[in-house]
């Protein structure tokens, strides 16, 4: 068996235990982690430059560094995705080109190592796929040939389950994912807080990203705070005026 092949058999084997369109990307991400030397793996899709949507982690570090990449603003998916090229960072590269990533990454998880890549084909420029390394693996134990291969099952796939999902108001299911549905509260956030204190929505994010950092959290926390009125607005203000 290929990896292609390889790697649809496990998105099959999968759909027991995650059903469903909606699930599809946790399916994808999960058998990247499962085919390639890797620790975990993260699909998002970019609306933006600043808006992006992550759809499927493979595990719980992989939704931890997506969504410190998030709140910090910068990371090799940003990159990958700005400049549309591949990213290899061992830990040193992501102390020397992201050190403000790096050290929430080593924080907050075993995670040392990190490839992204942006989607192939028809999702080119649309998402990225990022893969996750931990000790005592290494980046250079992933062959990019194999990398690329994976990168473009899962974009086939992706791309032709879009194709058939038929379309309704609100949107392709997998508008409907789990980590989707929680990065959508912190666009709701954005306006909430942009309307509140009479700020652009630029400022507004950064904002609940500075709150964020301050606070050892991750923006879509913040954002679950703000709109369920743990976190008045008032006391957000405060960082802006204070910076903590």
């Amino acid at each position: 068996m290929d990896l292609t092949q390889e790697f649809a058999a496990r998105v099959t084997a999968a759909e027991s235990e995650l059903p469903g369109p909606e699930l599809l990307p946790l399916r994808l991400a999960r058998a990247c982690a499962q085919v390639l030397p890797v620790a975990g793996a993260g699909l998002s899709v970019f609306f933006s430059a600043d808006r992006r949507l992550p759809l499927g982690g493979s595990g719980q570090e992989a939704g931890i560094a997506e969504r410190l990449q998030f709140t910090v603003g910068e990371g090799p998916c940003l990159t990958a995705h700005s400049s549309g090229n591949p990213v290899l960072a061992d830990e040193e590269a992501l102390r020397t080109r992201w050190p403000v990533f790096h050290d929430a990454l080593v924080a907050r998880t075993a995670i040392r190592g990190v490839i992204a890549l942006p989607l192939a084909g028809g999702l080119r420029g649309i998402g990225s796929l990022d893969l996750f390394v931990e000790p005592p693996g290494s980046v250079r134990d992933l062959s990019l040939a194999d990398a690329f291969t994976v990168t473009t099952a899962l974009s086939d796939s992706f791309a032709a389950a879009m194709d058939q999902e038929p379309r309704s108001e609100s949107g392709p299911a997998w508008l409907d994912a789990p980590a989707a549905g929680r990065r959508a509260l912190v666009w709701q956030a954005v306006g909430f807080v942009s309307i509140g204190l009479e700020l652009d929505s630029t400022d507004a994010l950064a904002l609940l990203r500075a709150r964020a950092y301050g606070s050892d959290r991750d923006v879509d926390e913040v954002a679950e705070a703000v709109l369920a009125d743990r976190l008045s607005l008032a006391d957000l203000s405060q960082v802006a005026e204070t910076g903590h």
